[in-house]
């Protein structure tokens, strides 16, 4: 039943604003005479909203962002919301007005503007590619087709809030490395530019032949001071170029994609972040009923390392031609033993999505390792890199020193 905004006037001549719903404007105005109000203004909510959500949608499109916390927690609150059976449009809007940043509220408010025009949840979130992303909108998309979104909502708000947990762990073990780096080259650029040209002077004046260590930081000292900006201005323009021609040349994205995979530590941590994200996306869309192919269709678009993608997209084309998963899988060499160990107990039991779910936690469980075993050995790196760095200036500064006692002794 449609609703209608209406302004009337009660028996003691005030005006009065409000919602009713009705099956026409005939019969809201009927059900205002009622309830002994006079309508004097009735205009469909409908008519108004559409309006309103056009204005926000043309204002949020472009430049509408959200922070992982927030989405982690709109996420949770869309799946709680559906899992009661509310209709989307409601949900949209309950969660608008739950939220308190004013972006936030637009945004959501702007996606229900498209939901209301008749597009689905999927494809009115594919208009702000800068708040959700193409795994978010995926994932979303398979569960309407499902019809299981409420299913898959959770699931994604799981994994978004784990996201963000780790996200958010990573960032506070950085600050102290970060204000370490920032230190170090402080303390490293003012020696550099204040105390070697000091002792250069010094040792100008005593006549006598300097180490090749302290000759290497004078010219280092003076090369830095002559050519310091155009190296900054230089090397801002290749990273800029350089980030250019990745994102127009194919081939080359994937020459350079082949040649991290070949190093030995990134390497690593690139195959077993791609491949856990293909494992979580796939479990999600098995259990939310998609199909087998399809899921895995859907997973490889979100592996963003193009050898890696397109081994799996492979591994898709062999099981439409009747291969095992785990076979399949197996045959692309990215993914670890105990992933492959368990898809392939998963077929032959006939529970794949329970196996595809340990499978995606164990590879989770060996990011969390990996990431938090980088952490502990940055620190420590770092330190040896500036100390190394402050003794090789301070031997540079002290050996012409010893030299000159020498002689004087």
């Amino acid at each position: 039943m449609p609703a209608f905004h209406y302004v009337a006037i009660d028996s003691k001549g005030e005006n009065q604003k409000g919602v009713v719903e009705a099956e026409s404007e005939k019969h809201a105005r009927q059900l205002l005479r009622n309830k002994g109000l006079i309508p004097i203004e009735t205009r469909t909510v409908h008519q108004k909203s559409e309006q309103f959500h056009k204005k926000i949608f043309q204002r949020f499109k472009k430049s509408a962002s959200i922070t992982h916390k927030d989405l982690s927690l709109i996420t949770r609150q869309l799946a709680t919301l559906l899992a009661a059976a509310i209709p989307l449009e409601e949900v949209l809007a309950a969660v608008a007005d739950q939220t308190e940043k004013p972006s936030s509220k637009g945004l959501i408010l702007a996606v229900r503007g498209k939901v209301l025009e008749g597009h689905t949840l999927a494809n009115a979130m594919r208009e702000f590619p800068r708040a959700f992303s193409n795994l978010y909108c995926a994932t979303i998309a398979a569960g309407e087709k499902s019809g299981h979104l409420d299913i898959v909502l959770e699931r994604l708000a799981d994994y978004t809030e784990q996201q963000f947990f780790m996200r958010q762990k990573i960032q506070n073990a950085l600050i102290y490395p970060s204000i370490m780096i920032l230190v170090s080259v402080g303390i490293v650029g003012f020696l550099l530019e204040y105390v070697v040209p000091k002792m250069v002077a010094v040792y100008h004046n005593t006549g006598q032949a300097l180490p090749g260590i302290t000759q290497f930081l004078i010219s280092l000292s003076n090369g830095l001071k002559s050519y310091g900006v155009f190296l900054l201005i230089g090397l801002a323009i290749g990273i800029y170029f350089y980030r250019r021609a990745l994102k127009n040349s194919l081939t080359l994205r994937e020459k350079v994609h082949a040649f991290w995979l070949r190093t030995p530590i990134l390497g690593n941590a690139i195959k077993t972040i791609n491949t856990a994200r293909f494992s979580r996306t796939f479990a999600i869309l098995s259990s939310a009923g998609v199909s087998i192919l399809e899921a895995m269709t859907i997973s490889a678009q979100l592996i963003t390392n193009i050898p890696i993608r397109k081994a799996v997209e492979e591994a898709a084309n062999n099981i439409r031609e009747g291969a095992n998963i785990h076979l399949a899988l197996k045959k692309t060499r990215y993914f670890p033993p105990m992933s492959i160990h368990l898809i392939a107990s998963g077929e032959s039991s006939g529970q794949l999505e329970p196996m595809l779910e340990r499978a995606a936690n164990n590879q989770d469980n060996d990011i969390k390792q990996l990431i938090e075993t980088g952490l502990t050995l940055f620190e420590p790196a770092i330190i040896l890199i500036m100390g190394a760095i402050v003794l090789f200036i301070v031997l540079a500064i002290l050996l012409p020193i010893f030299q000159l006692d020498q002689m004087t002794g």
